[in-house]
């Protein structure tokens, strides 16, 4: 046997009891960064859900696409506007979004997931009423009240939804929901990911990022914290240690953990095969919480 062939036999191995363990299970995966935008790492990311599809898991993909809403809107000759890295979306913005997320990106990862031999099947949070959503209140660093528009936060889940499609297919879902008039709203996807891995008992929540994972030094200093509890997460947020995008993957985690989820992970989706490596090594590739 080559040292190739003993390398291989030595991961198929290492896997064994991550599958054994993880069998049955529903693992939701939040879609996003590099890993949504390098056609190779796209591939590898299908080929991962696949995989974890055959050797019995359950996932869930969740996903946004706020860089391609902002640029069919420029192709549009709109202009997108935020507040504290928040979209404000009127009704011609929210036509938009629903276009990108329901008809071109959600779209896209199902074929891609379905050309590696999975069953994916695209569903939006209207779709089902699967997630029921209110206008977001939204407060700025001076106090002022911010009408944001057509963004919305989750009130209620119908994961009987989810249930019957994870049970034969891969169901993939763009972060759109509506409230009870119909009114759609533009939802942030780590949220979303959240509500959905709390909703369906999931064992596992994974959000795909470009950073090695949660860091906790500052600056210079940037050292990934290979796993913590919330506490030390929370330790980290009110340092300001945890900022910018991970606050809302942080605040996901948290609502996921406090739902009775076991874990979530925050990867670094640059990294070939991270959801493998994260899911089924002993090493894995970012940083791990628990409650």
């Amino acid at each position: 046997m080559t040292v190739r062939h003993q390398k291989t036999v030595k991961t198929l191995i290492e896997a064994m009891p991550y599958i054994r363990c993880f069998w049955g299970t529903t693992v939701v995966l939040k879609y996003g960064g590099a890993a949504m935008t390098s056609p190779r790492l796209q591939e590898q990311f299908a080929e991962d859900v696949v995989l974890l599809r055959l050797v019995g898991m359950k996932p869930v993909v969740v996903h946004g696409g706020g860089p391609q809403i902002s640029t069919h809107m420029k192709r549009l000759g709109m202009m997108p506007a935020f507040v504290d890295g928040q979209r404000i979306t009127d009704e011609a913005t929210m036509e938009v979004a629903k276009m990108v997320l329901v008809g071109k990106v959600n779209k896209e990862i199902v074929g891609l997931i379905n050309r590696h031999g999975g069953t994916a099947v695209g569903i939006s949070g209207e779709d089902g009423r699967l997630l029921q959503v209110a206008p977001k209140q939204h407060v700025d660093e001076a106090g002022n009240e911010v009408d944001l528009g057509f963004v919305g936060e989750v009130t209620e889940v119908n994961a009987d939804v989810l249930d019957l499609l994870a049970e034969a297919n891969i169901p993939v879902v763009a972060s759109v929901g509506a409230d009870a008039s119909g009114q759609a709203y533009n939802v942030n996807a780590d949220a979303v990911a959240g509500e959905l891995a709390a909703a369906l008992g999931a064992e596992k929540i994974i959000f795909l990022t470009d950073i090695d994972g949660i860091y906790e030094g500052q600056d210079a200093d940037l050292t990934p914290v290979s796993e913590c509890d919330l506490a030390y997460l929370g330790a980290l947020v009110a340092a300001g240690r945890v900022a910018g995008g991970m606050l809302p993957k942080a605040a996901a985690a948290r609502r996921a953990l406090e739902a009775g989820v076991s874990s979530a992970h925050v990867i670094d989706g640059r990294v070939e095969h991270a959801v493998l490596l994260e899911i089924l090594t002993d090493a894995g590739c970012g940083t791990k919480v628990t409650a």
